[in-house]
């Protein structure tokens, strides 16, 4: 069995998905939906992986709904339809998630990579969700996302003009950490995912990532209980250890944490799997 709408492949802890229909510019279709969710969990599951980048085939990284159908695009939604798109979105992959977005991303283009949690964006494409503009409104948690991301006021221009952006204007937005030329996007990506993989624990990463997407939900006081229940769920354990003395030995640490045993600190785990995939390249 081979997916038909993405390619995906392992590195040195690194996974690389990649949305793969260059000839639509990887436009979304359901299955690519559905492909990506099951990625997602098995990145989530494996823990020789320590992050993920998610990016597209040149030169877009995703134009946004198939609108292959023409004016009945969005006609009959079908059985089991849901705006999410995904049923597994990036913020609840126990991994960071970083978007290499390395051409336009539009419509559900730009909203799955809104879900990762950082974002290198290239200059030159554009941005954009565009729905109101087709007669429907953002999908995939975009209204959640954007105003955690950019503040309301951003957020409501994003998402209630349709406006397109080119990357300076995504960074000055705050849709992004960085913006590059488009070529360079991807090896940006793929550094600061190595970078994660290698020198920071991945517990701890899990246990911050989940606390992060769940901050908005609660109050100072609650976010300083579950900081606490961290901390105490790490003091004592052998990547705490192993974390100062590799500093003071001035070397790169050897974590030996799963991500995949962190009990839950406020949001529910990912669901287990028992969808037939292949394995990535390794």
């Amino acid at each position: 069995m081979a997916y038909r709408t993405l390619r995906w492949s392992v590195r040195d802890g690194v996974a690389t998905v990649t949305l793969h229909r260059p000839e639509q510019r990887n436009a979304f279709i359901r299955e690519m939906g559905n492909e990506l969710s099951q990625v997602y969990r098995r990145c989530d599951a494996d823990d020789d992986i320590r992050a993920v980048v998610l990016t597209g085939t040149p030169p877009a990284f995703c134009a946004g709904a198939d609108l292959g159908a023409g004016a009945g695009t969005f006609d009959a939604p079908g059985a089991g339809f849901s705006a999410a798109g995904i049923k597994l979105p990036a913020w609840r992959v126990r991994k960071p998630v970083i978007a290499a977005v390395n051409g336009h991303a539009l419509g559900i283009g730009l909203t799955l990579a809104l879900q990762c949690d950082l974002r290198i964006m290239a200059a030159d494409a554009k941005y954009g969700v565009l729905q109101v503009r087709r007669g429907m409104v953002g999908d995939a948690y975009s209204h959640w996302t954007l105003p955690r991301l950019i503040g309301m006021s951003r957020a409501a221009y994003l998402l209630l003009t349709g406006a397109t952006v080119d990357g300076h204007r995504a960074h000055d937005l705050g849709l992004c950490l960085e913006v590059l030329p488009a070529d360079q996007v991807l090896d940006a990506a793929l550094a600061l995912a190595h970078d994660i993989a290698d020198n920071t624990a991945p517990v701890s990463v899990a246990a911050s990532k989940r606390m992060l997407w769940s901050s908005f939900e609660h109050d100072a006081a609650r976010i300083g209980e579950l900081e606490t229940e961290a901390h105490l769920l790490l003091m004592g354990e052998p990547d705490a250890r192993e974390g100062v003395r590799a500093y003071l030995q001035r070397r790169t640490p050897e974590w030996t944490g799963r991500a995949s045993e962190l009990p839950d600190l406020d949001q529910p785990r990912c669901e287990p799997t028992n969808d037939a995939a292949p394995q990535p390249d390794r």
